[in-house]
């Protein structure tokens, strides 16, 4: 994948760079594998907001996408290459022998033409999904179950790859995207190679509404509200925020606060990212 510039004809198209799409194949989904997508805004079920700043945005329709790649030992032919809207990844679709059609995602160097497979008898060749226990180490991977049959769960963005570094026991340990260190039990399926549209995270989006196009709304200061509204807010002009430490908006604070809840699967952390 390459990137493409735009000639500076506006202050928004200066420095403004995005996809060539080199890589895709066909322009029309597959209509057996779409849904529609309704836009939530950030609300859950209650009608209450949970996640500020979303709204908006280009209508799009889901992909059914085959995480859990459990159609094993039978072969399957690409097809095409296909952008999807809903991820920063490209998708492959996938024509099986048995005329089944599925959607999965699509990894560097995995061309239209190519044969793909799941299960413990498949090549370890990228594309082609296989237990821990049956691939090598230092074997870059994506699309990692956490827990056997849920489907892959790590290592799904664009340009991601995570990487089996040893087998011990019944668990193999893998250096996530993050750098973080995770103990994965070996029965559990992944992907073998790295996810392709490598160059997403170089795009620079150049103007806010092409912002809003991918459903962000504008985040404003606490500093610049009202005090009802944020605990940095109100006084004279530009004021410190006068209090002991940054808050969030609900009064809890911001900075070094730990606020993640205890999980079954914390004890298969080995080594957390950030850390040295």
């Amino acid at each position: 994948m390459a990137l493409k510039t735009y000639r500076p004809t506006s202050p928004g198209r200066r420095g403004m760079s995005g996809a060539t799409f080199d890589e895709i194949t066909r322009d029309k989904p597959e209509k057996s594998l779409l849904r529609p997508l309704k836009k939530k805004g950030g609300r859950n079920t209650q009608g209450k907001i949970t996640v500020r700043h979303r709204g908006g945005g280009s209508k799009q329709r889901l992909r059914l996408i085959d995480f859990k790649r459990d159609k094993f030992s039978v072969s399957g032919k690409v097809a095409a290459i296909e952008y999807d809207p809903n991820r920063s990844a490209r998708i492959a679709l996938i024509h099986y022998a048995d005329g089944e059609k599925r959607y999965i995602l699509a990894p560097l160097e995995l061309n239209v033409g190519d044969t793909v497979m799941s299960g413990s008898d498949a090549e370890v060749k990228p594309g082609n999904a296989l237990p821990l226990s049956q691939i090598p180490t230092g074997t870059l991977i994506h699309n990692i179950e956490m827990k056997r049959g849920r489907g892959g769960q790590l290592a799904r963005g664009a340009g991601v790859a995570a990487q089996l570094m040893v087998k011990e026991g019944d668990y193999a340990l893998v250096r996530l995207p993050s750098s973080e260190m995770r103990r994965i039990h070996i029965d559990c399926l992944a992907t073998v190679g790295q996810l392709g549209n490598v160059d997403h995270q170089n795009i620079k989006l150049g103007k806010a509404g092409r912002t809003r196009w991918l459903g962000r709304r504008p985040t404003v200061r606490g500093s610049a509200m009202s005090p009802r509204d944020h605990p940095h807010g109100g006084g004279e002009g530009r004021s410190p925020i006068g209090m002991p430490g940054p808050k969030t908006p609900w009064g809890k604070p911001a900075l070094g606060y730990r606020t993640r809840k205890p999980k079954a699967s914390d004890k298969l952390i080995v080594k957390r990212r950030g850390e040295k």
